[in-house]
């Protein structure tokens, strides 16, 4: 059986994403950059590195060429969002469906994921993948629902979503792909600062308050990036907010706890092998925030508390101590 679907990005999203759609036997081209993880799931059908719970289909098979990827009309790709640039910059010019997947805004030129991709692969029609997904759930089949937001409207969309829905696998149609985007990239920062309030021990009051008040924020900067409301309070937006502020399955409240914790954010990143995209995105996030006068302030305060400014007592105290105000005025 030949494959459809290649995934760019062996990582533990990649990886499961890869076994959902390989459930139906149909084979699944999984690009991982590492040699030695490439045998391990072609020969044992595992990936100790970063999925370890996961047993794959025999239909998943790796390869670490990327030109073996290249006649593929869908690829998804799933690849660290610092990393993405450089991935498809090597990847063969072509024109197919990317389906971008990671969650994050490039330091350096503050680009989301599709204007990083535009440039980087201009053939191409773009598509955002998003949603509360745990990758360990999804790989063992648990129900899942994510947006599936395409640039290409509706023609889009019947083209993809019978390569991408699964009986436990279910995507929703959207054509807001900024705010399928600034709903991920923003929900990681904040959930590293739920994070931090787990690790000081300031209870589920607490959390609650901040994914209400970081909710508020990210409707500010989608507002500011032309996303639409509707969309930030799906799936995409307050539905992943809902699930990776709650469980240390995810990597950014897990780095936060640790920083609430008393570690330090070089401690807590270190000997990691999966990536807290939230720790690259939270400076880039509160620097354009401040450029473009968009109050952020849990955003702002996760910056000063990875940048080592504060302790997160010290973030937490400045946070409580801010004006008192309306609780739908701009900056409350």
């Amino acid at each position: 059986m030949t494959a459809i679907v290649g995934i760019l990005g062996a990582g533990a999203w990649g990886t499961a994403l890869a076994q959902a759609l390989a459930a139906d036997g149909n084979e699944v081209l999984l690009w991982a950059r590492e040699a030695e993880l490439v045998e391990e799931i072609n020969e044992k059908h595992t990936n100790s590195l970063f999925l370890p719970s996961a047993r794959l289909s025999e239909s998943v098979r790796a390869t670490n060429d990327l030109s073996d990827l290249a006649a593929l009309p869908v690829l998804l790709v799933v690849v660290p969002a610092q990393f993405l640039a450089s991935v498809l910059a090597d990847l063969p010019d072509g024109e197919r469906d990317l389906v971008l997947c990671a969650k994050g805004i490039e330091a350096g030129t503050g680009r989301l994921m599709t204007d990083v991709a535009m440039a980087a692969a201009p053939g191409a029609s773009l598509a955002v993948l998003s949603g509360p997904t745990f990758a360990h759930e999804v790989a063992a089949g648990l129900p899942t629902a994510v947006t599936l937001a395409c640039s290409g409207g509706e023609a889009q969309w019947e083209r993809l979503s019978p390569a991408i829905a699964r009986p436990a696998l279910r995507p929703y149609y959207s054509d807001d792909l900024v705010g399928a985007e600034v709903g991920g990239a923003v929900k990681n920062v904040l959930a590293i600062a739920c994070g931090v309030i787990e690790g000081l021990g300031l209870g589920q009051n607490a959390r609650a308050a901040l994914i209400a008040r970081g909710y508020a924020e990210m409707l500010r900067f989608g507002a500011a990036r032309g996303a639409r409301r509707d969309t930030l309070a799906g799936l995409c937006g307050l539905g992943d907010l809902v699930l990776t502020c709650s469980s240390t399955s995810s990597r950014n409240f897990s780095l936060g706890k640790a920083l609430g914790e008393g570690m330090s954010a070089a401690e807590a990143l270190a000997g990691k092998n999966s990536v807290a995209e939230g720790a690259a995105t939270a400076p880039v996030l509160a620097g354009i925030a401040e450029a473009e006068n968009i109050d952020m302030p849990i955003v702002a305060a996760v910056h000063r508390l990875l940048a080592g400014e504060a302790p997160a007592g010290k973030v937490v105290e400045d946070l409580l101590s801010r004006p008192l105000r309306a609780e739908q005025e701009p900056g409350a």
